[in-house]
């Protein structure tokens, strides 16, 4: 019966290391956020379309990929969005954003906003994975 455990146990240490390496990071990649006024007319009405609830949407045209991250509707103005990471794997493009809120000193106003990102990167047909 020892045997039998032992040799169990041999067996799942030596396919622990067996795993895929298709989420290890390969490198970081490149990026610009764009602003509002330089999105196509396209990709502008999907995201007013969408602004309201949480949304998360890709857009190509060809030559550059744009991610397209919003948190829908928040009750104030003075939201503001970082990029965490934005890194290739073997197999995809990982993003993470974070929203930030207003400061306790910012004048943010009674009207709802709507805060998003739009990242643009250089196009490659990989899945996006949003982390």
């Amino acid at each position: 019966m020892k045997k039998f455990i032992a040799l169990l146990l041999l067996c799942v240490i030596a396919l622990s290391g067996c795993g895929s390496n298709s989420s290890v990071k390969l490198k970081d990649l490149d990026f610009t956020v764009v602003s509002e006024d330089r999105l196509s007319e396209e990709l502008r009405t999907v995201i007013e379309e969408r602004k309201a609830s949480p949304f998360k949407v890709t857009y190509n045209d060809k030559e550059y990929l744009y991610i397209c991250i919003g948190y829908g509707e928040q009750k104030t103005g003075g939201y503001s969005i970082t990029v965490g990471e934005l890194y290739l794997t073997e197999d995809a493009i990982h993003v993470s954003t974070d929203l930030l809120g207003p400061g306790p000193e910012d004048k943010t106003g009674n009207a709802p906003s709507y805060p998003y990102i739009v990242i643009k990167t250089q196009f490659m047909d990989k899945q996006v994975v949003f982390d």
